[in-house]
């Protein structure tokens, strides 16, 4: 976007910090605008800078407010197993995604969906919706004050797999977590990354035998398995978890391309 505007002669400015810098508020107010549109800016727009523009700073959030306000909406909707997701065209305030509603919209999440996925989804709603906006200056509309819940900004930490959670929720954890910070666990030393993983029906819980492809009854062989086990079947990358099991299907050691899990189990193994 910054070399796209750069190509048509539009001027640009970065500044590296926008709250107590006086001179980019005195720019930015001397632009006279009518409204400024703001999409995924790492910075906290100050008063004087929300005030400047006549109609106000105008920010293509990627949730159905008062859901997901904060910095990884798209991330923890997918985390969360919803439903649903959106954008909505809102009035900024100081306060942290709490301004007035201008325009929202809702998309469909599918069972299988993954950040990238539903990122690009929403970006191009989101373009459309402020083109509406702008075009049809909606009034804007307070939020509803029930079902607020926060998108906190997300650390390598959130892509830890805990084995004694439900498969069901370590699956959605690796496709919300991709590509970053990245779903992993540690395996001999090393951080291994978790590309793709299903969850499937397992033991009734944790320290049961799996039988392999299928999962049914455990077979001859088939020991005990606990969280975060390769139980019988981890030859195909099948792990024990809290509830059900998760069957990796893409991995990545460090410094390595992405492979397969069958190419990766080829000369190791999962204890």
């Amino acid at each position: 976007m910054h070399q796209a505007a750069l190509d048509l002669g539009l001027p640009v400015r970065t500044p590296a910090r926008v709250k107590r810098d006086a001179a980019e508020h005195v720019a930015f107010a001397a632009l006279h605008a009518d409204v400024a549109v703001v999409a995924a800016y790492g910075l906290i727009l100050p008063a004087p800078m929300l005030d400047a523009p006549g109609l106000g700073c105008w920010n293509i959030h990627a949730s159905l407010l008062p859901r997901w306000r904060g910095a990884a909406p798209i991330h923890a909707a997918v985390l969360a197993g919803d439903a649903e997701s959106g954008i909505t065209i809102m009035r900024m305030e100081e306060g942290l995604d709490t301004g007035p509603m201008l325009l929202r919209a809702a998309v469909p999440m599918g069972p299988r969906i993954t950040t990238p996925e539903l990122h690009d989804t929403l970006s191009a709603l989101g373009a459309r919706l402020i083109l509406r906006a702008l075009d049809e200056r909606p009034a804007p509309l307070p939020q509803p004050e029930a079902g607020v819940t926060y998108a906190t900004r997300l650390t390598k930490a959130d892509g830890a797999l805990d084995w004694s959670q439900p498969a069901a929720a370590l699956e959605r954890r690796v496709r919300a977590m991709n590509p970053w910070p990245g779903a992993w666990f540690a395996w001999n030393g090393e951080v291994i990354r978790v590309l793709d993983a299903v969850a499937e029906h397992g033991p009734a819980g944790p320290g049961q035998g799996i039988a392999g492809p299928g999962h049914g009854p455990a077979g001859p062989g088939h020991g005990p398995a606990g969280p975060g086990q390769g139980p019988a079947g981890s030859g195909q990358g099948i792990v024990a978890c809290g509830q059900g099991v998760l069957r990796l299907l893409r991995v990545q050691r460090p410094g390595r391309p992405a492979m397969a899990v069958a190419d990766f189990l080829r000369g190791n193994t999962l204890p």
